[in-house]
């Protein structure tokens, strides 16, 4: 008897020289060991710590013993108390093709010709955004926040390594409110995105994989709260959202309070917040334009996405907008009709802040600030045995792949300056927000967000909503932030 219903995941079973390939469109998040017992935890651990006494798991409260939260708690008395549920959306679609040789996959161009889709690895995702060679994330630790989690995550990272030829994983798993009661299909792949691409960009960086039992606010806010307390790592990946007019109360939410709270005081501890801005363009499929929270708190580095196009050597060619929905964005004959659209729209609960006050028109806060390859046309490959227990190969898209790898690449700059570099969108927009463009980021110019008919926002030469400043030339990304102070202009008040 299998211990989990997957009867909604059209997973086929494989032999292990015959694994099947999938695509799977996903936003994903991870759990992790308290910084204090990471020495006492065991390679691919779990650890389910204990609540301070009296209390019970599951309420925001529960590990907001700082100042900046207790404040926070005070200010949520009389706000709204309605809950939210944060969603990922994944999209699934068998490719009942067969890879011969699972320890050498094909070409990019080869995938495309045979499956409508690249498969890239992470030699060649590592090579087309100019990852340096010299940094793999050795002393850091990456923050993977998600709900439900993935009960073969720590076999699939084995397996996934050994495939890519990557080094073992130091992957610890930690579950503040208690181990989860259900399982969540969704989740797992999301959960398995995250841990396995943070390590393709990072791959000698710890990984903290932090585990909510539900999707709720509360649920998430103490996992966000109990790594940001307890200071598990320079840089937290969230690739989840709630779109902005399903927050009950809007700003006058208290979870909305209690998330705020948390990213200020991530601040305040050189901690890197970083989120995914959605998947199904400006208007998340609502018919209106509508941002997606947490990535519009400015104190969040929102990442939207893209297509990109490498040669087989891994040279970067060229990217556009991901938007399947746009017969002339979407690639490669577009076989499998439309997966998605990048997100990025304008806040309705956060002001203009002042780091986009030379980038951005009007009075609101805009995502995205960056962007990275996102389309399952242009996919990643991961690998994940949760539905019946053999591995099996996906391609894999969405924002939730870009995020996690931004995380990275923040634990490779602070390998690198030797120093954490915390909040880092003022310096961000520093090099890439003025309109003159940098040689830190790919400037994408091509496309738009706009899902079928409804509303959306174009690229543009300098900052656009659809992708922000662009997406990352590593190594030049890092020569140019290895000398700056994250924190400049670092608050997020308005600028109006």
């Amino acid at each position: 008897m299998r211990p989990y219903d997957v009867r909604t995941l059209p997973f086929m079973r494989a032999a292990s020289s015959d694994l099947r390939v999938l695509v799977l469109l996903k936003r994903s998040a991870a759990s992790v060991c308290i910084a204090l017992l990471l020495a006492a935890c065991a390679k691919n651990a779990s650890y389910v710590p204990a609540l301070p006494s009296g209390q019970n798991a599951g309420t925001a409260a529960d590990y907001m013993t700082g100042t900046r939260f207790l404040e926070a708690g005070k200010k949520s008395m009389g706000l709204v108390t309605t809950q939210f549920r944060y969603r990922v959306k994944p999209l699934l679609k068998p490719m009942r093709r067969t890879i011969a040789s699972p320890s050498a996959l094909p070409a990019p161009s080869a995938c495309v010709a045979f499956y409508g889709a690249t498969c890239y690895t992470p030699s060649e995702i590592r090579a087309a955004y100019n990852v340096p060679s010299t940094l793999r994330g050795r002393g850091q630790t990456i923050v993977i926040v998600d709900a439900y989690g993935s009960p073969t995550i720590s076999a699939d990272l084995k397996t996934f390594n050994d495939v890519f030829h990557l080094p073992d994983s130091a992957l610890n798993i930690v579950y503040p409110a208690g181990r989860p009661a259900a399982f969540d299909s969704a989740w797992a792949g999301e959960t398995t995105l995250d841990v396995e691409w943070a390590h393709a960009i990072a791959p000698e960086a710890t990984i903290d994989l932090v585990v909510a039992p539900t999707a709720y606010s509360s649920d998430l806010d103490v996992a966000e709260t109990y790594a940001v307390e307890h200071r598990l790592g320079s840089v937290m990946s969230m690739s989840f959202g709630v779109d902005e007019p399903a927050i009950s109360g809007g700003s006058s939410n208290k979870y909305l309070s209690h998330g705020d709270a948390v990213y200020q005081e991530a601040r305040e501890a050189n901690i890197t917040s970083v989120a995914s801005t959605g998947d199904f363009g400006a208007s998340d499929s609502s018919g209106a334009a509508v941002a997606s929270y947490p990535a519009s708190d400015p104190l969040v580095t929102a990442v939207s996405g893209t297509d990109l196009f490498m040669s087989d050597s891994g040279a970067y060619q060229s990217e556009t907008v991901w938007n399947d929905s746009d017969p002339a964005l979407c690639p490669f004959g577009c076989a499998y009709g439309a997966f998605g659209a990048t997100g990025g729209a304008p806040s309705v609960l956060f002001k203009r802040p002042r780091f986009q006050r030379e980038a951005v028109r009007g009075t609101a806060r805009q995502i995205a600030d960056v962007s990275y390859n996102a389309s399952p046309y242009t996919a990643v490959m991961v690998v994940a045995s949760f539905a019946d227990g053999i591995p099996s190969y996906y391609f894999t898209g969405g924002t939730s792949a870009g995020t996690p790898q931004w995380a990275a690449i923040i634990a490779l700059l602070n390998q690198a300056r030797g120093g954490q570099i915390g909040y880092v969108n003022p310096a961000l927009y520093a090099l890439g927000g003025r309109g003159e463009g940098s040689p830190a980021f790919h400037d994408i110019t091509v496309g738009q967000n706009a899902y079928f008919t409804d509303p959306g926002f174009p690229a543009a030469p300098g900052y656009d909503m659809p992708t922000g400043l662009g997406t990352p030339n590593v190594t030049n990304l890092i020569q140019a932030l290895s000398g700056q102070n994250g924190q400049e202009e670092g608050d997020h008040s308005s600028d109006s």
